[in-house]
Order: structure tokens, then C-alpha cells, then sequence
């Protein structure tokens, strides 16, 4: 039987973390919410996310410096940027290291399921 794509969620708002994981439940998948980039980070290399959600403006590790870190570690999944405040500048740095999509809040329900499941079918945004 095939495992359940985990879905991590990482983001500081807890509002934004129930609602997206409560989104990603009611496509079938797991979700696992970390409050912050540091707690993430804390996981185990083996037990990696199919995708992840993550905010870009985080305290003490941002969006773009766990991706970062992620891929300097060899740690490759696609990655779901979200942000309250659009750069483009960000976009760029993001998008050109890997992120499979770079949305803005609030971003459409349709739109959030769209880059997913994009994501876990290795589809190009």
C-alpha cells in the first residue's frame, strides 16, 4: 500500500498553520505544522516531507534561508512560498534555488491545491 504524501507546513502564524493543514487533510494528505524554519529543521533527514508550505517572513530563520539550508544539507523536496509581503527580489532568489511556486496572503484555496498538487505530480508551476 502507498504511503500518504506528508505535507509539512511551516509558519509562525497559528492561524495559518491550522487552516493549511486542515487543507491539506481534506485532500488526503498528512500534514505536519512546524511553528518556525529551527523546529523543521530539528527533523530527521529521513523523514522529509513530499512538499512543504512555508512562509517566507519567519523570526530567527526566514522562508528563503531554511530553503537555503535545506539544499546545502542535500535535503531536496519542492517547496510552497507564501507571503503577507511580496518581493521580487525574493521571488527570484526562491524560484531560481528551486521553489515550485511563490503565492502571496491570502492566496486562494484552489490556487494553494493547484501548486500542490503541481508539486507532488513534479509538474512545472
Amino acid at each position: 500500500m502507498a504511503k500518504t504524501p506528508v505535507i509539512a507546513i511551516v509558519d509562525d502564524d497559528e492561524g495559518v498553520r491550522a487552516s493549511l493543514a486542515s487543507l491539506v487533510r481534506s485532500l488526503g494528505y498528512d500534514a505536519e505544522a512546524y511553528e518556525s524554519g529551527v523546529d523543521f529543521l530539528r527533523k530527521a533527514p529521513e523523514d522529509d516531507p513530499a512538499c512543504m508550505i512555508a512562509d517566507v517572513q519567519m523570526p530567527v530563520i526566514t522562508g528563503d534561508e531554511l530553503q537555503a539550508q535545506l539544499i546545502a544539507s542535500g535535503r531536496r523536496f519542492p517547496i510552497i512560498f507564501m507571503t503577507a509581503f511580496p518581493s521580487e527580489s525574493v521571488r527570484q532568489r526562491v524560484m531560481a534555488a528551486g521553489a515550485h511556486c511563490y503565492l502571496g496572503k491570502p492566496s486562494s484555496g484552489d490556487e494553494i491545491i493547484r501548486c500542490l498538487e503541481q508539486a507532488l505530480a513534479g509538474q512545472a508551476p
